[in-house]
């Protein structure tokens, strides 16, 4: 698992943990970025293809995450290297794994991500005593459920109406990536007056201009079909949602889909980043220079973590929804409103922002 990549800097990361059990075959990484101002919490991904660069830049992204929500916590993330689909018994077992390897790191809170839920969330909690995310059964707010992620993404591009140029009623959406943060927040789109016009999987894209039935296609993919199969719209392959023209595009997948190779064939005002890490610095620096305004991702999809948060701290779903609304909104206008005025694209508004809150927490820690 040797990966020559490098993070380290002023501000992480603080532990790199390699994690293997040949028992179960269990092949994980952890990056716990900066606890500064408490325990990290960040999502366990499961993937075959994960990698440490891409532990290292989400535990980072999380640690500015939490600083600009102002949450009473660092950043982290975990990385099991497995097909999130194999059988139940055996997924259970390399979770509880990956949760008895972990159990002694106790400045880390996981939570899901990307091929886990709260189910994988009650087995680790099972064998760590801590983890949020979890199941109403046991406490917990189920952040999958409830779709905290995308109800944050909503209310972010409600909130840049006036700086983005358009009106969220009637604006065309288009969702790359149907998951768990896709589907809802098309969903809480719906619900503004946004219109839905493409969506894509990793089986295609789908495009219907007049627009998409949400909450029957949500239904379909609850079913286990792909998207490009729904009965309305036109089929076409998975790269071709980068061509739809919209108004607002949401990246919800992996990172990195959005690069100098694509870049220029979006037709967007606005894109919101729902997924971590969804563009390069190249391509964010591309769109800015077309005029298309980039919503940060640590900024508008930080819904989960601030519900993730409220659960840690025995508060209930109502309280969480609304300090998601108040956190994201307040955030977004900040990192724009210094944007615009200090020439700075967003992104780099909102790193500066986020850096000088963990920056400050690091000066109340003791210095051994």
């Amino acid at each position: 698992m040797s990966d020559a990549f490098d993070l380290t800097d002023d501000l992480g990361p603080e532990k790199v943990l390699y994690l293997h059990d040949p028992a179960t075959r269990l092949r994980a990484i952890l990056v716990i970025d900066n606890v500064a101002a408490g325990p990290a919490i960040g999502g366990t991904r499961m993937a075959p293809d994960v990698s440490l660069e891409e532990c290292a830049r989400l535990a980072r992204s999380m640690t500015l995450k939490n600083a600009s929500a102002g949450l009473p916590h660092g950043g982290a993330k975990a990385v099991i290297f497995a097909d999130p689909r194999m059988p139940t018994a055996d997924k259970e077992r390399l979770v509880r794994a990956y949760g008895y390897a972990i159990r002694e790191i106790t400045d880390y809170i996981p939570g899901p991500d990307m091929g886990t839920d709260e189910i994988a969330m009650a087995w680790v909690h099972d064998m760590t005593g801590r983890a949020v995310g979890l199941p109403r059964e046991l406490g917990g707010i189920p952040l999958d459920e409830i779709g905290a992620t995308g109800f944050g993404l909503a209310a972010a591009i409600e909130e840049a109406q006036t700086h983005g140029g358009f009106r969220l009623a009637g604006a065309r959406i288009a969702i790359q990536g149907f998951g768990a943060v896709g589907r809802h927040a098309a969903r809480y789109l719906a619900e503004r007056g946004a219109v839905l016009v493409a969506v894509s999987d990793s089986g295609g894209t789908l495009v219907r201009p007049e627009g998409l039935d949400v909450q029957a296609l949500i239904d379909w993919k609850r079913e286990g079909h792909a998207v490009a199969e729904f009965r309305d719209g036109q089929a076409r392959d998975r790269e071709a949602i980068i061509d739809v023209e919209c108004e607002v595009w949401i990246p919800a997948a992996r990172p990195d889909v959005l690069h100098e190779g694509n870049v220029d064939r979006l037709r967007a005002r606005v894109v919101a980043e729902g997924a971590n890490i969804p563009a390069t610095e190249e391509a964010e620096r591309r769109l800015a220079e077309r005029g298309v305004l980039v919503l940060p991702d640590f900024i508008v999809n930080a819904g989960g973590v601030i519900c993730a948060a409220v659960e840690h701290a025995n508060g209930s779903q109502g309280v969480a929804l609304a300090r998601i609304e108040e956190k994201v909104c307040h955030n977004l206008g900040e990192v724009l409103g210094r944007a615009k005025a200090e020439g700075q694209l967003p992104r780099a508004a909102a790193v500066e922002m986020s850096r000088e809150r963990v920056c400050t927490a690091m000066r109340f820690r003791r210095p051994w």
